[in-house]
């Protein structure tokens, strides 16, 4: 999968109106003046696992994409009652082709301490190492190979039922492996685990941007010299009564498409009326450009920058003048090096809500 362009990802952070921009190009421009600043070590894509409302698999769930298929479904049962969203994006279960089946993926004792975004996580995690071929053996390789995968929110679920558990059938009921099983940095805990990474283990939880930036952490970590390759992404599997509850209490999610899921996730429309809760994980494997090229692997695409930065104005609102937005795709061009014009993508990130239709009209 290859990326000719040069692309602009802008992810707005919808609590704390954070923002971060990655930058992505097949090839990097050389700059004959080296003396001036130090070049920074390039860093490459070798490896993509999915695990998404569309399927289990990048050449499942690819096509799909492209076809504009949406995953987005109707949530039922008892427990949704009386909440105005029903509606979520679903990885969808079962043992058919793209379905996911965690004893397909995970262990006995994974199974038993992982959550469900960790089993996600672990399954994109898998497929993307598989594909970049880096499943190192040796210590000193795996010494330089590390974890950054986000997660927003822990298993609220879970905790609710814990909850439940100790006030109705007291302490010893509640399960040991409660806490690990809600620990957002678990996840990347777990990926470090199995494959016995020994690199960076990192966690980033800030809401929408958290995947991009534990991407563009990654790519720091590489650039620094503290790891050849990074297992980075992100993961979130949060849907349950609660959670909706409280997006929809906050008038957050789309309430208006109940009967017609397909058509609720709208971010530029004028009939949108919120977002819609999902869940997956996206997995990339970062490596060292050099690094990726001694040992022969494929390069899928090249990152070559990365900027973030706060609008610092209300914690759910955006600046109206899109200063923070500005300031984020300046610092990513900067740290890229390349010019405005050489753009040819924009991918901008929206939360469907009334408020960001002017923000995207800015950007």
């Amino acid at each position: 999968m290859f990326f000719p362009k040069l692309k602009v990802s802008c992810q707005k952070l919808s609590c704390t109106t954070s923002r971060t921009v990655l930058v992505g190009f097949q090839s990097r421009q050389k700059y004959s003046d080296s003396s001036v600043v130090k070049p920074k070590p390039r860093v490459c894509v070798t490896g993509i696992g999915i695990v998404c409302p569309l399927g289990v698999g990048t050449n499942y769930v690819w096509p799909k994409l492209l076809n504009g298929d949406s995953g987005t479904v109707s949530l039922s049962g008892k427990e949704y009652e009386g909440i105005p969203s029903k509606v979520a994006g679903l990885v969808p279960r079962g043992d058919e082709e793209g379905q996911f089946n965690p004893a397909k993926h995970l262990s006995v004792a994974e199974l038993k301490t992982a959550e469900d975004v960790t089993q996600f996580a672990l399954t994109a995690a898998e497929e993307a190492l598989s594909q970049a071929g880096w499943k190192p053996s040796s210590e000193e390789d795996r010494a330089v190979t590390g974890t950054a995968v986000g997660v927003s929110l822990p298993g609220l679920q879970e905790i609710v039922d814990t909850g439940r558990t100790l006030e109705t059938k007291g302490y010893k009921k509640v399960s040991p492996f409660f806490v690990p099983r809600i620990l957002p940095n678990l996840t990347a805990g777990h990926i470090g685990i199995r494959y016995g990474f020994q690199g960076p283990n990192h966690c980033v939880s800030t809401a929408c941007t958290t995947g991009c930036h534990a991407i563009g952490d990654a790519l720091r970590f590489i650039r620094n010299g503290d790891a050849k390759v990074m297992v980075a992404g992100g993961a979130e599997a949060c849907i349950c009564p609660v959670a909706v509850a409280g997006f929809a209490r906050a008038r957050a999610v789309s309430t208006k498409f109940n009967d017609t899921p397909a058509m609720a996730s709208r971010p530029f429309d004028v009939k949108r009326d919120g977002f819609v809760i999902s869940e997956g994980a996206a997995i990339l494997v970062l490596e060292e450009w050099e690094h990726a090229k001694e040992r022969g692997a494929t390069v899928l695409a090249e990152i070559l920058g990365y900027g973030l930065s706060g609008d610092a104005s209300h914690i759910t609102a955006p600046r109206e003048d899109g200063r923070g937005a500005q300031l984020c795709m300046k610092a990513a061009l900067r740290d890229a090096e390349v010019k405005p014009e050489d753009v040819g993508y924009v991918n901008a990130h929206a939360t469907s809500t009334p408020i960001d239709f002017y923000v995207s009209r800015v950007l």
